[in-house]
C-alpha cells in the first residue's frame, strides 16, 4: 500500500508538472497575441509574472505537490487510524468480526480476524488448562482422602482393640489391603493422565495381531467374567493385523473392556467386534446394562467424569480410564464415541491405517 501511494504521488506529480508547463506555454502564446496598453492593470500583472516566471512555476509546483501529498497521505492516515482501531478490537472479548470499511484493506481485515480467532482460541485453551489443573487438585484431594481415611480408621481399630478376634483381624486387614490397592490405582491414574497432559507422547507404530491381543485380554478378564457370570464373545477375523502403538492400544482395549464388565448386568453377554473397512479399523464393545442418559453420555470421555456416583467406589477409579483411552485414540489420529439405548451400550473406536 505504501508503494502504491508512492507511485500515485510520483504519477500525479509528473502529470501536474507537464500540465503546468503546458499551461504556461499556452498562456504565453495566448496573451502574446494581444496588443496591450502600458497603463493596463492586467498588462502590469502579466509583466510581473513574466519577470518572475520561474519563481511562479516553482511556487505553483510546490503548492501542487503539497496538495497531492496531502491527498495521498490523508487516505493513508485514515487507513492507519482504522487499522489501529481494528488492532485494539482484537483484545475485546467479543465474537464480532473486525470490519474495515475500505476494500483495499480486506486482506488486513481477514488477517486481523484470523489473529483474533487464534488469540481467543489460545485464551480458551489456557482457561481450560487452568480449570483442568484445579480439577486435578480437587479430585486428587477428594479421591485420595476416601480410601486413606478408611485405611487409617481400620488400622486404628487394629491398634486400639485389645480383644479383637483373629477372624475380625483378617477381615480388617483385607479391607485395609483393598483400600491400599485402590489408593495405588488412583495414584497411577493421576500420574497417567498428567503424563498425557504435560508431555508430548511419541507413538511406536508397528503391525500387531489384534486378534491375539484381544484373545489374551479376554483371557485375563476371566475372573471378572466368572464373578458376574458374564459371557464374552469375540467377532473378529483370524490374525487381523492393525498398525498401532501396542502398549498404548492395549491400555485402550483394557479400559473399554473393564468399563463394559463393570457396568454390565450379571448373566449377560459382552460382544467385541472388529471390522476392517476401506482405510479404517472399527473396534466395537457392546454390553448390556443400564442405559446411559444422553446428557451424561456426551461427557463420558471427560476427565474425572463418572456417570454413576452410586457405584464409584466399586466400579470406578478416578474417572480417568475413558479420558485416557480418548487421548490415546486421538493420538493415533482416530476417534472414539459411545452410544446407549434400550439397556445396550456401545463404545466404538475408529482407527485409520497408519504407516
Amino acid at each position: 500500500m505504501i508503494h502504491r501511494s508512492i507511485f500515485k504521488f510520483v504519477g500525479y506529480s509528473i502529470a501536474l508538472t507537464v500540465f503546468l508547463l503546458f499551461l504556461v506555454e499556452f498562456c504565453i502564446l495566448f496573451f502574446s497575441s494581444f496588443l496591450w496598453q502600458i497603463d493596463s492593470s492586467l498588462y502590469r500583472i502579466l509583466k510581473i509574472i513574466d519577470y518572475n516566471l520561474m519563481s511562479v512555476i516553482i511556487l505553483s509546483l510546490i503548492v501542487g505537490y503539497s496538495m497531492i501529498l496531502y491527498l495521498v497521505l490523508r487516505k493513508n492516515y485514515l487507513y492507519f487510524i482504522t487499522v489501529l482501531e481494528a488492532v485494539e478490537a482484537i483484545a475485546e472479548e467479543t465474537t464480532d468480526f473486525i470490519e474495515i470499511p475500505y476494500a483495499e484493506l480486506n486482506t488486513v481485515s481477514q488477517q486481523l480476524n484470523t489473529i483474533k480467532t487464534k488469540l481467543q482460541k489460545n485464551a480458551r485453551a489456557a482457561k481450560e488448562a487452568e480449570q483442568k489443573k484445579n480439577d486435578l487438585i480437587v479430585y486428587l484431594a477428594h479421591d485420595l482422602k476416601t480410601p486413606l481415611t478408611s485405611i487409617i480408621g481400620y488400622i486404628s481399630l487394629l491398634r486400639d482393640e485389645k480383644e479383637i478376634s483373629e477372624e475380625l483381624q483378617h477381615h480388617y486387614i483385607q479391607i485395609v489391603y483393598d483400600k491400599a490397592e485402590r489408593l495405588g490405582d488412583l495414584i497411577n491414574e493421576f500420574f497417567e493422565i498428567t503424563r498425557f497432559n504435560l508431555t508430548k507422547q511419541i507413538l511406536e507404530i508397528e503391525n500387531i495381531n489384534v486378534t491375539r491381543l484381544l484373545e489374551q485380554l479376554t483371557f485375563e478378564f476371566k475372573p471378572m467374567f466368572i464373578e458376574k457370570n458374564i459371557t464374552c464373545k469375540l467377532d473378529i477375523a483370524k490374525d487381523l493385523q492393525v498398525p498401532c502403538d501396542v502398549a498404548k492400544m492395549q491400555r485402550v482395549l483394557d479400559n473399554l473392556l473393564r468399563n463394559a464388565v463393570n457396568y454390565s448386568y450379571a448373566d449377560s453377554t459382552i460382544v467385541i467386534k472388529v471390522e476392517k473397512m476401506d482405510d479404517v479399523v472399527k473396534i466395537q464393545f457392546t454390553n448390556h446394562g443400564p442405559t446411559i442418559p444422553s446428557e451424561k453420555i456426551i461427557h463420558i470421555f471427560d476427565q474425572f467424569y463418572r456417570g454413576d456416583n452410586a457405584r464409584r467406589s466399586t466400579t470406578g477409579g478416578a474417572g480417568l480410564g475413558l479420558a485416557i483411552a480418548k487421548e490415546i485414540v486421538e493420538l493415533h489420529g482416530g476417534s472414539i464415541y459411545a452410544e446407549s439405548a434400550n439397556e445396550c451400550t456401545n463404545f466404538v473406536v475408529i482407527l485409520p491405517e497408519m504407516s
